[in-house]
C-alpha cells in the first residue's frame, strides 16, 4: 500500500462532484441580486418541492449544525425539551448548538438500540410529570440515518411522529446522510419526512458530494418566518446565497444525490459482509462501526487504514466511513485486511 494513507475518517473527507463544481462555475458569471434574491435561490422552492412531492419553503444554509440549531431554534422556545437519541448528532457533536441558539431550549436524550428511538421509549419519557417547574415539551429530533449507520423505517418515524403531535410538540429530522437512508430502503423522500410526520428537515449535501450547501426545509410552512428571522440574527443569511443555491440545484439535478448514497452504501455494505462477526451495529448507509480490540485496530492503522475509535480508546472499536468517491481500489483493500485479521 505504500506510505499513501487510506482514509475511511468521514464522509466529508470526499471531493466535490464535477456536477458541482460545474454548477459553481456556471453561477460565478455577472452580478446577481444578493441575500437570496438571485435566481439560483429563487429556484430552490420548486425543486426541493419535486423532490419531496409537497409544497414546501428550502434555505441554504453552509452546515449541518447550523441547519440543526436553527431548526430546533424555530421549533423550540428557551424553556422547551427536544427530545432525542443520546448518541445524536446534535447531543454529542455541536457544542451545545441547538441550546445556544433556542435561548435555552434543553436536550431532553434517550436511549435505544443501534441509534433508534423506540416508541416506547419516547412515550414513557412523553408520560412523566410537567408542570411549571420543568422544561415543556417542544420538540422531538430523529436523526435518518442515525449516528451508527442505521435507519428508521418509514412506520418507525410515524410511530415516534405521532407520539409527538399527540402532545402538541413539532417533528425535526437531521437528515445529514437523508439520501443513504432512502437509498438503502429504496423508497421515496417524502415517505421519509412529511408522510410520516416530519415537520422540519435538514437535508444534508455537504457529506454527499457538495462543497457546503445544506437546506432547511419546511414541509409546515407556518414556521418559516420566524425561522427567516433567527437565520438573520444568527449571521446565516448569506450575502452570496447564489453559490450554495446552485449547488443544490446541482445536487438535485438528475438524481445526483441518489447516485453518490449509492455508490457509498454499496461500497459500505461490502467492508461490512468482509467485517463478519467484528460488525457492531447493521450496515444500512455508508457507516461500519466494528468492535476489532486495541491490537487489530491498531494493527489496520500501521497498515495505512485511517479510520475513528468509536467510543472509548479501551473498548477497541472503529468507525469506518466510506465517502462518495471512495475509491473501489481503498475498500478492496480494507476488506482484504479484514479478512486476513
Amino acid at each position: 500500500m505504500g506510505a499513501k494513507p487510506v482514509r475511511f475518517l468521514s464522509d466529508n473527507t470526499g471531493t466535490v462532484c464535477p456536477e458541482i463544481l460545474a454548477a459553481l462555475a456556471a453561477a460565478n458569471s455577472g452580478l446577481a441580486p444578493p441575500y437570496g434574491d438571485d435566481e439560483w435561490s429563487a429556484r430552490l422552492d420548486s425543486a426541493v418541492s419535486a423532490l419531496f412531492a409537497a409544497e414546501v419553503r428550502a434555505f441554504a444554509v453552509v452546515t449541518g449544525t447550523a441547519a440543526n440549531a436553527l431548526a430546533l431554534a424555530t421549533l423550540s422556545p428557551p424553556y422547551g425539551a427536544i427530545f432525542a437519541h443520546q448518541d445524536a448528532h446534535i447531543a454529542v457533536d455541536e457544542c451545545g448548538a441547538p441550546g445556544f441558539f433556542s435561548g435555552g431550549a434543553q436536550l431532553m436524550l434517550l436511549p435505544g438500540e443501534h441509534g433508534r428511538l423506540a416508541p416506547a421509549t419516547l412515550a414513557a419519557a412523553l408520560a412523566a410529570p410537567v408542570d411549571l417547574h420543568r422544561v415543556q415539551p417542544a420538540a422531538l429530533s430523529l436523526t435518518q440515518a442515525t449516528e451508527f449507520g442505521t435507519v428508521y423505517r418509514p412506520e418507525e418515524i410515524a410511530a415516534l411522529a405521532t407520539l409527538a403531535h399527540d402532545r402538541g410538540m413539532k417533528v425535526h429530522m437531521d437528515g445529514a446522510r437523508l439520501a443513504n437512508a432512502i437509498e438503502f430502503l429504496g423508497c421515496e423522500p417524502a415517505d421519509l419526512t412529511w408522510r410520516v410526520g416530519v415537520d422540519v428537515l435538514s437535508f444534508g449535501a455537504t457529506k454527499n458530494g457538495a462543497l457546503g450547501a445544506e437546506a432547511v426545509v419546511f414541509f409546515d410552512r407556518a414556521l418559516v418566518r420566524d425561522f427567516e428571522l433567527r437565520r438573520k440574527r444568527a449571521g446565516h443569511l448569506l450575502s452570496k446565497a447564489r453559490y450554495v443555491a446552485a449547488q443544490l440545484l446541482a445536487y438535485l439535478d438528475g438524481g445526483l444525490w441518489r447516485r453518490n448514497a449509492a455508490r457509498s452504501n454499496r461500497l459500505a455494505h461490502s467492508i461490512g459482509r468482509a467485517a463478519g462477526a467484528t460488525l457492531l451495529h447493521p450496515v444500512e448507509g455508508n457507516e461500519v462501526f466494528l468492535h476489532l480490540g486495541v491490537e487489530r485496530r491498531q494493527a489496520l492503522r500501521s497498515a495505512g487504514f485511517e479510520f475513528y475509535d468509536s467510543g472509548p480508546e479501551s473498548c477497541g472499536d472503529a468507525r469506518v466511513v466510506v465517502a462518495w468517491d471512495q475509491s473501489d481500489s481503498d475498500v478492496q483493500a480494507l476488506c482484504a485486511a479484514l479478512a486476513r485479521a
